[in-house]
């Protein structure tokens, strides 16, 4: 089966492997592309919480002799191995959600008042700064990259609709979801890619796909990319 995968790099491409590994192709065509952002990073801070795994990749060169030396806080084990390829060497990994990573942190003896830099994207999930509030930790969080949404339906996407080469597509979030509609219904390809088979993160990825009027569309289990997959 061949799957369209529009989430950005570097997830588009270990989703893509994962497809391989289960037999399919994948079409890897992302419609948002990270674009750093000039933030300030020079704040006095006593650790570092990252909730992103291209969050590290994104850190000012100038930025990291001063960083890398700090305790950096992983949400998970990916982002963990991104901050490594970086050049931190203090890194501890929740394993888990932004839930656990504040629970991580609270827990690591860091002094009272400690104050934990906290930079990401734009758009984040869950709310660190409150969740360490009750431990009597300050959360200093820096913008450094957005998410920039592509202008048109790529090529690659558009030719194989026309073609009918492609049977499924896998949407991680109503924002993508959302841009994939317009983007087709822009191009004139808003019957073709209704007639394909919709894998949907959660009923809200779901909800953002109705201009397109899918004729199949199905929804994870659970909000896992695993479970997306054995939808498949």
């Amino acid at each position: 089966m061949r799957v369209l995968v529009t989430r950005p790099e570097p997830e588009a491409s270990r989703t893509a492997g994962a497809l391989a590994g289960l037999g399919h192709t994948a079409l890897v065509a992302p419609l948002f592309e990270a674009e750093p952002v000039t933030a300030d990073l020079g704040v006095a801070c006593d650790a570092l919480a990252v909730t992103s795994a291209r969050t590290p990749a994104m850190l000012p060169r100038d930025a990291l002799a001063a960083l890398t030396p700090l305790p950096a806080f992983a949400v998970g084990d990916r982002t963990a191995e991104a901050l490594a390829a970086a050049g931190f060497r203090d890194i501890r990994s929740a394993a888990g959600d932004v839930t656990a990573l504040a629970a991580l942190i609270a827990a690591a003896d860091l002094p009272p008042g400690a104050r934990i830099l906290h930079p990401g994207g734009e758009e984040r999930a869950g709310d660190l700064a409150a969740a360490l509030a009750p431990a009597g930790l300050a959360v200093v969080t820096a913008t450094v990259y957005r998410m920039r949404a592509v202008a048109a339906l790529p090529q690659a996407v558009g030719d194989a609709l026309r073609s009918g080469s492609l049977a499924a597509v896998l949407h991680y979030s109503p924002r993508a979801a959302d841009l994939f509609a317009t983007h087709c219904t822009a191009a004139g390809l808003a019957p073709e890619a209704g007639g394909l088979r919709h894998l949907c993160l959660s009923a809200a990825v779901a909800a953002a796909l109705e201009p397109l009027r899918p004729s199949c569309v199905i929804t994870a289990q659970r909000p896992r990319e695993a479970d997306l997959l054995a939808a498949l």
